[in-house]
């Protein structure tokens, strides 16, 4: 009975990540080919090219590198969000593929059937398991604000890995085993050939097993460490190994960071997006990176947790106080140096660290945190009363339907076709009788 459980939530929610991608998603957007043009401006540009030119070149050292963009160094895929972790193996694949073919669709159309499996995933780590507390958690993730947000940087949607992250943090700490040793140290590899931020968010969570075990006196927080250290080496050798190193920041650490407010303003709200009209700013740079509101049936669910459980949500941060301190430097992270409420800007503390310019769009880092929130809360509600799993259903069918207005702006943005401005016939003779392109004026994306 157990495992028929299991094998229909999983297939429930992989079902209903499909059925969304679909809509959402038109075929030439996931399997393009070299007459088709969809949203090439802005970032989407940069992230297509880089993986065209990659998937069209023969193999170089470092594995990496495209020796035709930024000639003559080269260009490193990883440096143009070119999601390593998918075009290594497509380029495995190049001969096969059709001209102009590119994964940037198909890694949003791969993003949206895993983020609520891996939700569920996450659910049952916790100790969840049963079906309608499944489903809820799964229409919860499909209803993230923030990753709904992040279609113009494909990279940064596998927040699927984050709830991976989570989920390995969460069996780890219960009962840890070889196995699931492993499996959290390649996510390390996976998570930072897919994103450096997305690396920095699990390596945090994987840290948290050690630092909670040793707070709850547990033995086992050596061996934990142990882990801890091998997951930062499976994070700095690829980084070595692919080209990672010697990358620069741009500088703006606190210009793109977490408002106060953000996790409570309703942008992009079905019901309640009339109060919110438009990102917060406190720091002169549009908000957006910083956007971070949990939606409807989060905070629902956190509200009622609090209602329904409140011992338990009180004695959360205590039984998990590894994860809580770094959820909590997470947030720091997030807030940055420049920390804004509304639009008013409360505290600067001046240049950050050199270190930091790494990270400038700091507003990120809170994204692990609103999924432990989320699932925290959904295992409280499920717990707390004989109608707790059918809550947990009916709150994440809320802000499912809650997000519709992030869901149309995404299914525009993927049916969108930008004309070229140019006269691309009349171009391709000159390029092919010369070896060198240059365009003035450069520029970097943000003025």
């Amino acid at each position: 009975m157990i495992g028929e459980v299991t094998r229909a939530a999983y297939i429930v929610a992989a079902l209903m990540g499909l059925a969304f991608a679909l809509v959402l998603f038109p075929a030439e957007f996931v399997l393009p080919t070299a007459g088709q043009s969809w949203r090439v401006a802005g970032d989407t540009a940069q992230h297509i090219a880089a993986q065209r030119w990659f998937l069209s070149e023969s193999w170089s050292w470092p594995l990496l590198n495209i020796r035709t963009l930024n000639a003559p160094e080269g260009l490193n895929l990883a440096f143009a969000d070119g999601i390593p972790l998918l075009a290594l193996p497509l380029k495995l694949l190049a001969p096969l593929l059709p001209p102009g073919f590119h994964g940037i669709g198909l890694w949003h159309f791969f993003c949206w059937v895993l983020q609520p499996v891996a939700a569920v995933w996450c659910l049952r780590g916790a100790g969840e398991k049963r079906l309608l507390p499944a489903l809820g958690v799964a229409a919860l993730a499909l209803g993230m604000p923030a990753w709904l947000a992040r279609y113009g940087h494909a990279a940064l949607s596998g927040h699927f890995l984050i709830l991976l992250g989570l989920g390995f943090y969460l069996r780890l700490v219960r009962a840890p085993t070889r196995g699931l040793w492993i499996g959290a140290i390649l996510l390390q590899t996976a998570t930072l050939l897919a994103h450096p931020y997305l690396a920095v968010m699990t390596l945090a969570l994987l840290g948290a097993v050690p630092l909670t075990l040793l707070l709850r006196g547990d033995r086992r927080w050596r061996g934990a460490a142990h882990g801890t250290v091998l997951g930062l080496i499976a994070v700095l050798l690829p980084m070595i190994v692919f080209g990672y190193l010697g990358a620069g920041g741009e500088g703006g650490f606190g210009d793109y960071a977490l408002n106060l407010l953000s996790p409570f303003w309703p942008y992009g709200s079905s019901l309640l997006g009339g109060l919110a009209p438009r990102f917060l700013d406190a720091t002169g740079h549009g908000g957006w990176e910083g956007y971070n509101w949990l939606g409807l049936g989060v905070l629902g669910a956190l509200l009622y947790a609090a209602f329904l459980a409140p011992r338990a949500l009180l004695a959360a941060p205590r039984r998990h106080a590894g994860l809580a301190l770094a959820l909590l430097a997470l947030t720091g992270l997030a807030l940055s140096f420049r920390i804004g409420f509304g639009d008013r800007l409360l505290l600067d503390l001046g240049p950050a660290p050199a270190m930091l310019e790494q990270f400038r769009s700091s507003g990120r880092f809170f994204w692990p945190v609103g999924y432990a929130l989320a699932i925290g809360a959904v295992v409280l509600i499920a717990r707390a009363a004989r109608l707790g799993p059918a809550l947990v259903l009916a709150l994440g069918l809320a802000q499912l339907a809650d997000a519709q207005p992030l869901r149309a702006e995404l299914r525009a943005w993927a049916q969108a076709r930008e004309a070229w401005s140019i006269d691309a016939s009349a171009l391709r003779p000159l390029l092919a009788r010369h070896d060198r392109l240059t365009l003035l004026p450069s520029w970097f994306c943000v003025p």
